[in-house]
């Protein structure tokens, strides 16, 4: 019994020794519950809406309660990284690093950022999110590089943008994120979700062009750190437009009266969707050319311009291609479970067209082939086209 309790107690001895802290050792600081990065690539004709963004993020931060740690990259010509945080009721702003003039669409350039947010333990959270704010144009290739979806813009050094894939190549590196924001145009993009499905556990995006404005940054920024913050902030984004929707009469930047649109993909959902999708596409060659003239387009760019891409709502073209009713009722169901939030007013804004109605919208986009072969061969890189079976259209 005494060489028992002997070993015991140098043991508990032992482990005291490990445990204790010294006052010279360094005290960690608290986790807070949600980090989230805000990366805007604004080094661009943007420029001005970061600026603005940001002092709505300011804004935003004094009716937080300390749970949420906002990081904010902002490159609008020369880069830097911005911590705010609250503490004992004030907003903490500190620089936390000066980058310089930069290729902020480069993916070596934002995977520093994101190392320097995400393995920095000063910013670790219980959760993580992440909004990208920049252009965009969905999964769709840029230049003449048939293999490139492109997110973000850099115009500071020639016209840079960042391919889909090397995106995902980021992530891959980054905490799994509670929510993924694109505060960009055409990003509700079954597409471009389903590539970064098992990143984020929401996906948030509009399917058309974004207001000038882009997210009102002082109503989401409160609900960022939420147990349900993709659909708190989705809806406080639809609702602070759809307040002073006219159907765009005296529209402009201060005042947006355009409407918008916006939806939350739940990604858990897309590998079913994408199964699915496979089982009930018939197996024969699909008139294109129908499909581009009946299904709801969200692309109101001319199909004549080198820019056109279209963006065809998901739900009208697989309720044109799947004639069986009990095939089609089953997509349906697992079409809905993929949404968490989707709403629009009843007309969007568009730079090309101006007004234009949103009557056969469902929320996410889907690419249908057209005369741009580049684009077509572009698609067949995708995941979505691979797991979702497309090619039994002859696409």
């Amino acid at each position: 019994m005494k060489k028992l309790f002997g070993y015991g107690l140098a043991c508990l001895l032992c482990l005291l020794a490990v445990t204790a802290c010294s006052e010279d050792d360094p005290i960690p600081s608290a986790t807070v519950e949600r980090t989230v990065l805000v990366y805007i690539a604004g080094d661009n004709n943007l420029s001005r809406f970061a600026l603005a963004d940001l002092e709505e993020m300011r804004e935003g931060m004094q009716n937080t309660n300390g749970e949420l740690r906002l990081m904010v990259y902002i490159d609008t010509g020369s880069a830097q990284l911005i911590e705010l945080k609250k503490e004992n009721g004030n907003v903490v702003e500190n620089i936390v690093r000066e980058y310089g003039d930069r290729n902020s669409a480069g993916v070596e350039e934002t995977r520093e950022v994101f190392e320097d947010v995400f393995s920095n333990p000063d910013f670790s959270a219980n959760s993580y999110g992440l909004i990208y704010w920049s252009h965009a144009d969905g999964w769709a290739p840029y230049g003449s590089r048939i293999t490139t979806r492109w997110v973000g813009q850099d115009t500071g050094d020639g016209d840079n943008r960042m391919n889909i894939s090397e995106l995902v190549s980021v992530l891959d590196n980054a905490p799994h994120f509670s929510f993924i924001m694109f505060d960009a145009c055409f990003m509700s993009s079954v597409e471009v979700a389903y590539e970064l499905r098992n990143h984020t556990d929401y996906y948030i995006g509009s399917p058309t062009e974004n207001p000038g404005p882009g997210a009102p940054y002082e109503l989401i920024t409160p609900l960022m750190a939420g147990s349900n913050a993709a659909v708190e902030m989705a809806t406080a984004y639809f609702n602070s437009y759809n307040e002073i929707y006219n159907g765009g009469i005296g529209i402009s930047n201060s005042n947006w009266t355009g409407g918008t649109s916006i939806c939350v993909i739940q990604t858990s959902a897309l590998e079913q969707l994408a199964s699915v999708t496979a089982q009930v596409l018939p197996e024969t060659t699909a008139d294109n050319e129908a499909l581009r003239s009946s299904v709801f387009d969200y692309d109101q760019r001319r199909e004549s311009s080198s820019s056109y891409i279209g963006y065809y709502d998901f739900k009208e073209l697989m309720q044109q291609l799947v004639t069986d009713e009990t095939s089609l009722d089953v997509w349906e169901q697992a079409f809905e479970e993929s949404i968490a939030y989707w709403s629009t007013t009843a007309m969007n804004y568009s730079q090309v067209v101006g007004m234009f109605s949103m009557e056969d919208a469902n929320g996410i986009t889907h690419y249908i082939p057209g005369s741009n072969t580049t684009n077509a061969e572009a698609y067949k890189s995708t995941s979505w086209y691979q797991d979702a079976g497309l090619s039994r259209l002859g696409w």
